[in-house]
């Protein structure tokens, strides 16, 4: 992953010349490619429907000399206030002065807290944005990307993502971190307050001859840093989630979740369970509890629009969570990796948080192997995106141990090697490539 502000507001490429030396030294280890993001922000930031490619052709460009292949994530988010956002690229200007005109166009909470880094998926299809909707503005800055580079594409340009939702992950802003709102592990919130979500929720209940479920979502679903049990709706015995309501209010609020990702994934191909309630990933729009499992269904979803499953945390263990947190991140990997397999989907990984030891190399070689049952043996993850270039990343003992870990994923789980042969090949490439990665170093630190 390249840094988030690859880009400059000049429409410039950012440290250029610790990017050049960057490039050549990812190349030279073995790395095929890197994924940056195209902000909506950045590109069509002053006017709509008004292009400005400028930084962005620069760097593919130095990605085509290299011989680096890139994946273009359409980012339609804010960059700022999530976990290592290290700048702040806000949406465009134009469409935060229609949020200012009406702010229900954006996530809203049961206390009216308002979430301006996206816009709420209740609006997807009405002309809220200077006459277009949000999915005609995502449709042609989509379409714009593409006669722009369409001579790169297929070459250099191998992969399009499309990320219109907190973070890039298709999931409801329900545990947002700015101003301390949330801290783990707390549950989270629902985010279904906006006018826009409760008239599709009134318009759900209706139709099921239960109106008085329209009018709000639940009111014992706790604060954003509760425990399950603390609340009456997502405690484990006789909770509301496992009631007639929550199986309502819940495969609702999913439901919008997958039909938000079914519009775009069109668009954009147009273009191109011990735990109980599981509360966290209910407020985030997965109906995933011990009772039903809710990675299948946007599985399946990704799968008719021939598209790639792509999850986080797979550097993680589970012994290295908090343990009162009850998080089990290896059991909720290996559960998207059957929900993809069963849905014959490929499966793409990236690491949640920096991670430069061998515990976390480690972790991810394994996950990525996909060895989950006796039918996945000729499966492996169709893809890794390694977290993130940095001058961390070239530093000597980091730089020696990532070198070893390109080699291990590069080859998979088919060629068995003794593990001191890849660490003398790892220390023998630091030395011979000690100049060009010093060279990174530097550069990126100093910003030159």
């Amino acid at each position: 992953m390249m840094p988030l502000d690859s880009v400059t507001w000049n429409h410039t490429v950012n440290r250029k010349k610790a990017m050049n030396a960057s490039l050549q030294a990812l190349k030279s280890a073995g790395v095929e490619g890197i994924m940056m993001d195209v902000w909506w922000g950045l590109v069509e930031g002053e006017k709509p429907g008004v292009y400005n490619w400028g930084g962005y052709s620069e760097l593919l460009e130095m990605a085509k000399k290299q011989g680096l292949k890139v994946q273009a994530v359409m980012s339609f988010h804010q960059c700022g206030g999530n976990v290592g956002d290290s700048c702040t690229i806000p949406l465009p200007k134009w469409a935060v002065e229609e949020i200012d005109k009406d702010p229900d166009l954006v996530y809203t909470d049961q206390w009216g807290r308002r979430n301006y880094e996206y816009l709420s998926l209740g609006c997807d299809a009405l002309p809220v944005l200077k006459g277009r909707s949000p999915v005609q503005c995502y449709s042609d800055f989509m379409r714009a990307f593409r006669d722009t580079f369409d001579h790169l594409l297929g070459d250099t340009i191998v992969k399009f993502r499309s990320e219109w939702v907190p973070a890039g992950e298709l999931r409801y802003p329900s545990y947002p971190e700015q101003n301390g709102t949330w801290r783990f592990p707390g549950i989270g919130a629902f985010q279904c307050y906006d006018k826009y979500m409760i008239s599709s929720l009134k318009a759900a209940a209706e139709s099921i001859g239960k109106p008085e479920w329209g009018h709000t979502g639940p009111t014992d679903a706790g604060h954003y840093n509760n425990w399950p049990e603390d609340t009456n709706f997502f405690r484990k015995e006789g909770g509301g989630w496992d009631g007639p309501y929550g199986e309502f209010f819940l495969s609702w609020y999913s439901q919008m979740l997958l039909h938000h990702g079914e519009q775009l994934l069109q668009s954009a191909k147009s273009c191109v369970r011990k735990y109980g309630s599981h509360a966290p990933e209910l407020t985030a729009g997965y109906y995933n509890t011990r009772f039903r499992d809710g990675y299948i269904p946007t599985a399946r979803m990704l799968a008719r629009h021939g598209a790639v499953f792509n999850f986080t945390c797979i550097e993680m263990r589970d012994h290295e969570q908090p343990q009162d947190a009850r998080c089990a991140p290896e059991k909720l990997v290996r559960q998207v990796a059957l929900a993809t397999q069963e849905a014959q989907v490929p499966l793409a990984g990236e690491n949640a948080l920096p991670r430069y030891d061998n515990h976390a190399h480690e972790q991810i070689l394994r996950a990525s192997a996909l060895d989950v049952d006796a039918d996945s043996a000729e499966r492996e993850m169709c893809a890794f995106t390694y977290l993130r270039m940095n001058p961390d990343l070239f530093q000597p003992d980091n730089w020696r141990r990532f070198i070893a870990f390109v080699k291990k994923m590069r080859e998979g789980k088919d060629v068995q090697r003794c593990l001191e042969q890849v660490e003398r090949e790892a220390e023998h490439f630091v030395h011979v490539t000690r100049p060009l990665f010093q060279e990174a170093a530097v550069a990126m630190i100093h910003q030159v």
